[in-house]
């Protein structure tokens, strides 16, 4: 886990689309931190100071202090409205946390080894990742940026699943927290894949274009026999 990003917002009383524009026009975000045992509050940030940060992979997964009024609130992002075309944060909404509460929040999966992959270099297959984030669940101190999975040692048709990423201590992923529920989790539906090498493309063409094997005399023989059994059935 790496320090925690820091947000200087303002607390405003007005609410509603129109103040709301107002403040974008201001070059402000409107936002909200909800959550835990006191009231939401609304909030503005300002938009390039924000939009800077946004540019940090971290500070999707990770705690942020927001300062408002010399007093620092601990928040995780919880949701992010962008302009539909323009690079323009629209609203925020920001979460309370509890150091001694475990939550959950998704985190992107990281592959290394991609480009040195056996299944790639040495079987000719393409690596394909069918999950890019993955919901774990932890406590604030030990949540991490990301999960890191290893390409190099998976060939041609090998499948990495969930149960096979190593976890940071303390950290589960949520769709196998029920495994209770489940005689063998490793062959349940909980477990996905997350890493595969496949054949590309054109190995596929090639096989589907591929000669049949050439007839034995015994089906040649077979063949006659069936030939001129249909021939005696017309007489």
């Amino acid at each position: 886990m790496s320090d925690n990003i820091s947000l200087n917002v303002e607390p405003r009383s007005d609410s509603g689309k129109g103040a709301s524009r107002r403040l974008r026009l201001q070059g402000l975000v409107p936002a909200i931190v909800y959550g835990g045992k006191f009231d939401p509050v609304q909030i503005s940030i300002a938009h390039n100071e924000f939009i800077h940060e946004l540019e940090k992979e971290t500070i999707y997964t990770q705690v942020v202090d927001l300062k408002m009024g010399g007093k620092v609130q601990e928040v995780i992002l919880r949701d992010l409205q962008r302009h539909p075309y323009k690079n323009k944060i629209l609203h925020a909404d920001f979460f309370r946390i509890d150091k001694n509460t475990p939550i959950k929040v998704l985190v992107p999966v990281h592959v290394n080894n991609a480009e040195e992959c056996v299944g790639v270099k040495m079987d000719g297959g393409m690596l394909t990742q069918l999950v890019t984030e993955i919901e774990i669940i932890a406590l604030p101190k030990d949540l991490p940026e990301y999960l890191e999975i290893d390409a190099l040692e998976l060939h041609l048709g090998d499948i990495l699943h969930l149960t096979d990423i190593q976890m940071p201590q303390g950290v589960e992923i949520v769709s196998l927290t029920h495994h209770e529920e489940v005689e063998d989790i490793e062959h349940s539906d909980l477990n996905v894949g997350v890493l595969s090498v496949v054949k590309t493309r054109a190995e596929e063409i090639i096989d589907d274009e591929a000669p049949e094997a050439p007839a034995s005399e015994d089906d040649e023989a077979a063949d006659g026999e069936a030939a001129e059994g249909d021939a005696s059935d017309d007489s």
